[in-house]
């Protein structure tokens, strides 16, 4: 007598479902009625169920009963029901909110995080590591995201989350302009430890807008591409004089051996505001025509070429949203976010901060 099986393939780690313990139930019945010399192997019940030999056998022992035949000897078989009940039953007393459940401390923390200090379940395991209640319960980045999206939270949710939860991969597509200056140099000239972030000192350059009709003050965001160190300028408008002014007022501050040192190279965008390349370059100390800085531009519609300014803009939007009117953020209160974005940890930079990494390139120089 020939068998034709019926060879699945599953996807790894998968529990069976109802359907195919019942499917597995009538296999096991059906083999306990034939002769010895046709009884089905477990091996080859296995093949059928798509299944490991191992995971069968665990199976089956998970549904074990004994029944009587028809001449009242005792014949062990499989139940689909039983399976199933004992399945339940173990998945409802496991669970990784049972783990994190019973520390409170931990629990209060990890939401004071997120939602209070607007961190990212990374930044915030980061943060708890050293913490007792944490090592109490040490869990993983992936496990918080799993708490988060199965709601065992009372006050966070994935909208708290830097991200709302979603991720979705941008289509990019390839526009060629010409740049009206040919003098003006490009991202491709940059230099290589600019495009290898192997030194400190090169940054990209990006204006932050308030919302239609809400006043024409604008943030100036220069983020470091080594560090991410962020610096953030309140400005009145958008404009070539305004960036210009912000600029030759930090480098007065600071003086001119300084800034060229920390600002070898800024990338930016084509947006009219950032046009002025040769200002922008010429120190307003020196009077011996002496360089401050070296100015490249992106391709135009090529924000990913500055994606250190696009991730610094995104968590910048937590604290001030799209649309909003940038002119009613105090000086101190950009202070305050320039602080939170130069003292959060980054999955980037192996849970570090811009602030830590900066202090590290430092010391290697002292």
């Amino acid at each position: 007598m020939s068998l034709v099986y019926c060879i699945r393939t599953r996807e790894k780690g998968k529990h069976l479902s109802f359907d195919e313990r019942e499917e597995l139930e009538t296999i096991v019945n059906k083999n306990n009625m034939r002769p010895k010399k046709e009884k089905m192997s477990q091996r080859k019940m296995a093949e059928r169920m798509g299944v490991s030999p191992a995971t069968l056998s665990r199976e089956l022992r998970r549904g074990k009963v004994v029944l009587r035949d028809s001449q009242w000897r005792d014949v062990t078989s499989y139940s689909a029901i039983k399976a199933q009940e004992d399945y339940d039953d173990k998945a409802s007393a496991k669970g990784p909110h049972l783990k994190i459940g019973k520390n409170n401390k931990l629990v209060k923390k990890i939401e004071d995080y997120i939602v209070n200090e607007k961190y990212s379940p990374y930044a915030t395991i980061e943060k708890l590591k050293d913490d007792s209640s944490y090592q109490e319960t040490p869990i993983s980045v992936r496990t918080l995201y799993n708490y988060i999206d199965q709601e065992l939270f009372n006050d966070v949710t994935k909208k708290n989350l830097p991200r709302k939860g979603k991720s979705s991969k941008r289509k990019y597509t390839r526009v060629t302009k010409r740049i009206k200056d040919v003098d003006a140099k490009r991202i491709d000239d940059r230099p290589k430890e600019a495009n290898e972030r192997s030194e400190l000192g090169h940054w990209e350059m990006d204006c932050v807008e308030s919302g239609r009709g809400k006043g024409r003050a604008c943030l100036l965001v220069l983020a470091e591409r080594r560090s991410r160190e962020t610096l953030l300028f309140k400005l009145r408008s958008q404009s070539q004089k305004e960036v210009q002014r912000q600029l030759d007022q930090f480098e007065k501050k600071i003086g001119i051996k300084r800034f060229r040192t920390m600002f070898k190279s800024i990338t930016v965008d084509n947006g009219s505001e950032f046009l002025d390349w040769r200002n922008l370059e010429q120190s307003c100390v020196s009077k011996q025509g002496i360089l401050r800085t070296q100015i490249y531009y992106c391709h135009p519609y090529h924000s990913w070429e500055r994606g250190t300014n696009e991730q610094v803009n995104g968590h910048l939007r937590r604290f001030i949203p799209k649309g909003c009117a940038i002119a009613k953020y105090s000086t101190k209160r950009i202070l305050e976010i320039q602080e939170w974005l130069n003292t959060y940890p980054r999955k980037v930079l192996n849970g570090k901060s811009a602030e830590e990494v900066v202090k590290e390139e430092l010391k290697k120089y002292a």
